[in-house]
């Protein structure tokens, strides 16, 4: 008996499984790249050869099976779109308050915050990373995936409520992140209060530098 199976959480994006004497997973990518390998081995583009490059692909996959790969990675459509909404604004408001740091006479005390998040996937931790970095007045230092802590560089390090709103935001996009292509337990992870990560980890205090990175903190003029 065969059955199909679309909406299993153990499978990849684009994928579902075939449940016989064997379980078979089809990855919709690789089958369409197979297919167009093959339109273009016959070097024409037709029904017949996409239909049958399908066909053959379809075979290949449950003949030859590929071992499985979840890299956690979810595509979560309403959750995609909140994280694009929250960084097309974050970057607006972020450039305009950097713009004015730096026409602001006054010297700024930068330094590196360090901000534990409560995913634990190396995807997770790399896509917030990046989704930070994106954020003019946000400057990710390292990454420490021992302990799931990103350093992050901030101007005002002197200054505990802007130190507390730059870990929030932090704290912030790691939630729109996860949300938009996490899977449930990370979801599971960032749903929890972050203050207990930061009080078991140790970390979160401005100034707090990683090995490497420089002094206890310097007087900056913006990113």
């Amino acid at each position: 008996m065969i059955s199909l199976r679309f909406r299993d959480p153990d499978l990849s994006p684009f994928s579902f499984a075939v449940v016989g004497r064997r379980r078979r997973v089809l990855d919709l990518p690789l089958i369409g790249w197979l297919a167009v390998v093959w339109v273009l081995l016959w070097g024409n583009v037709s029904w017949a050869n996409v239909l049958n490059g399908v066909l053959v692909a379809v075979v290949l996959c449950l003949v030859f099976p590929l071992p499985a790969v979840d890299l956690g990675l979810r595509l979560r459509p309403w959750g995609i779109v909140r994280l694009v909404v929250h960084l097309l604004g974050d970057m607006y408001t972020s450039g305009l308050m950097v713009a004015r740091q730096m026409l602001d006479s006054r010297p700024y005390r930068a330094g590196v915050l360090a901000v534990p998040l409560r995913c634990r996937g190396d995807l997770m931790l790399t896509a917030t990373a990046v989704a930070v970095s994106n954020v003019p007045d946000g400057s990710v230092v390292e990454v420490r995936r021992s302990s799931a802590t990103l350093y992050v560089h901030i101007l005002e390090a002197d200054d505990p409520e802007a130190a507390d709103r730059a870990r929030r935001s932090v704290w912030r996009m790691e939630e729109l992140v996860v949300r938009a292509f996490g899977d449930r337990n990370e979801i599971a992870r960032v749903a929890a209060d972050p203050r207990p990560w930061e009080r078991r980890s140790g970390t979160g205090r401005p100034g707090e530098a990683p090995p490497g990175a420089g002094g206890r903190g310097s007087r900056g003029d913006g990113r």
